[in-house]
């Protein structure tokens, strides 16, 4: 129905057959039609298996998802019929061209003459590839290659394009055109996109995000909403004997200062007026002093107190 969520998920949980610990871990959240939606997280964070229990490649293990209100456990190939797929590494044929990569996809959905000609003319316009249509699939750059991708999982006008770390391998300039196309298509035909990402810039470009840690959401929001959860600017400070530098800046300025990896991080409004003072009180352990606005790797450390570069264990 039209009011159906375009994803809904509710107390997802994962755990691999003889797992030891829960991959996913009770996650529950929606996704609107029509929205670019992206899950970020580290490696390992469960973004992956959300991705194949999405696209009904695995079964929950307690839980639930439906797209546009169809159960996914109930009617895998349901789900399918609405659902376009693009995987982290290429699934095309480099021994056809990229005609050939297109009608192959169409045929695989029960799509042949002048329908799957009109529709494969259609992409390839949309996509810039009209020229590169006798071209063999190898001989394409990683940019046209990532367009003919997704080109093949729109064949068959699905309602929902689903994309795991669409980025990889693309330069920034491909990146950029990836990311107009996207927005094309949101506009153009309303489709809703979902992607796994690990790139903070990536993220930045999606409407929502499900910022996911050891398998747990750990944050649900746009970009800019999400940033807001800062407590201001964000300054960070390298030193000497971190630990006991850190129980003084407490001790002595009553802010909460969090230790990760090499860095001590103050999250303060105004922060600017800090920074002069720490250097005063401890000049002897402090060894450089920076101040930013809150990015959304900030915002991974303000709700788990954990780098974002370093890989969640258990999870995939």
């Amino acid at each position: 129905m039209e009011h159906d969520a375009a994803v809904s998920v509710n107390n997802l949980n994962f755990i691999y057959p003889r797992g030891q610990r829960p991959v996913l871990r009770g996650l529950s959240f929606k996704i609107e039609q029509g929205e670019v939606f992206g899950l970020l997280g580290p490696n390992g964070s469960g973004k992956t298996t959300l991705f194949r229990l999405i696209t009904t490649l695995l079964r929950p293990s307690r839980g639930e998802i439906s797209v546009f209100g169809i159960e996914a456990a109930d009617c895998p190939a349901c789900v399918r019929a609405k659902i376009g797929v693009v995987f982290q590494y290429p699934a095309l044929d480099k021994k056809l061209t990229v005609m050939e990569n297109m009608k192959a996809q169409g045929h695989l959905y029960g799509i042949s003459g002048r329908v799957l000609a009109k529709r494969i003319d259609s992409l390839l316009d949309i996509f810039n590839l009209k020229e590169r249509g006798r071209e063999m699939a190898e001989n394409l750059s990683g940019g046209l290659r990532r367009r003919l991708e997704i080109a093949k999982g729109l064949l068959h006008r699905p309602r929902l394009l689903v994309m795991d770390e669409p980025s990889t391998g693309l330069d920034p300039a491909a990146r950029l055109d990836m990311w107009r196309y996207l927005r094309e298509l949101v506009k153009e035909f309303r489709t809703t996109v979902v992607l796994t990402t690990h790139l903070m810039e990536e993220a930045e470009q999606c409407g929502r995000l499900a910022i996911l840690s050891e398998g747990s959401l750990v944050a649900l929001g746009r970009p800019e909403d999400l940033r807001s959860h800062v407590g201001g600017d964000v300054i960070r400070v390298k030193g000497l004997n971190l630990g006991d530098l850190r129980v003084k800046i407490q001790n002595q300025f009553g802010n909460n200062v969090r230790l990760v990896d090499d860095n001590l991080i103050i999250e303060r409004r105004q922060a600017h007026e800090l920074i002069s003072q720490l250097a005063q009180a401890f000049p002897d352990q402090i060894e450089s002093v920076t101040l930013a606005k809150p990015t959304l790797e900030d915002v991974f450390m303000h709700f788990t107190g954990r780098s974002f570069q370093r890989r969640d264990p258990n999870g995939a």
